[in-house]
């Protein structure tokens, strides 16, 4: 009964961060394109998500960030996303490809977004490599998550690109703290302190980078309280999507 409870509980609390607002608790902001990969996924304007640039033409952020029947843009090259910045690029998305086992929970949480036009690459603008299939990633190393928006449960929004330090957690006190919602195979959790923060509700998508690598796109929080340390932040696993990832940008164009 009691850990019946435990469930229901834990499932209450779950929540994609993938809502109209965004942003980071605490942390620090960035120091003006010195994450030149970073791209704001918006909607008629409005900042929703976060994603990376991987290629010149394809954006990797999180399947949960599709609306449907919505014209996604990405805008790459931005510090700050209320000024129109002469380094900004807005280019239409001309194809959302999310994994096809995503059914709007919270596995295989992961989506390839094709460019219309290529992005041109400078020194605002450039593309990050992805990291290596069989990498592993050791507990309690420091990593760096990034967006822009929300800096707490019921604060503003912010409009710099911030960042903070997040901590790889060991996957079974993940899987103690998440239950049947984490997958070791395909998530990483981390633990974080209010002090320094983190991602919250909204900035699904960016990345949680280590040893300079996305190894994770940010996918789920704490309902409500994603700056609670008790409840590690979730992320999808970017090396084991690797072979799909890779498979998807050869040809695209086949996908329905």
């Amino acid at each position: 009964m009691i850990h019946a409870y435990c469930i229901i509980f834990v499932f209450q609390l779950l929540s994609l961060t993938g809502a109209s607002e965004s942003g980071i608790v605490g942390g620090k902001v960035s120091k003006p394109h010195s994450r030149p990969y970073m791209a704001s996924l918006q909607f008629d304007g409005h900042h929703s998500c976060g994603g990376i640039l991987i290629r010149e033409d394809f954006v990797l952020t999180a399947a949960h960030c599709k609306k449907p029947n919505r014209n996604m843009v990405v805008v790459l090259g931005a510090h700050n996303i209320r000024k129109e910045e002469k380094s900004q690029q807005r280019i239409p998305v001309a194809k959302e490809i999310p994994h096809p086992k995503f059914t709007g929970e919270y596995d295989y949480d992961i989506m390839l977004l094709k460019l219309k036009n290529k992005a041109k690459l400078n020194k605002y603008v450039k593309t990050i490599g992805l990291p290596k299939k069989d990498g592993k990633i050791p507990a309690n190393i420091n990593c760096t998550v990034a967006g822009w928006g929300k800096t707490g449960v019921d604060k503003p929004a912010s409009d710099v690109l911030k960042e903070a330090i997040e901590k790889i957690q060991f996957s079974f006190e993940c899987k103690n703290k998440w239950q049947k919602y984490f997958d070791n195979d395909r998530m990483l959790c981390t633990k974080f302190t209010k002090k320094k923060g983190g991602i919250c509700q909204g900035d699904s998508g960016g990345p949680l980078i280590c040893n300079n690598k996305p190894q994770g796109i940010t996918a789920f929080t704490a309902a409500n309280e994603c700056d609670n340390p008790k409840y590690p932040h979730v992320f999808t696993k970017v090396h084991f999507f690797l072979p799909w990832i890779k498979k998807m940008m050869q040809g695209w164009e086949y996908v329905e």
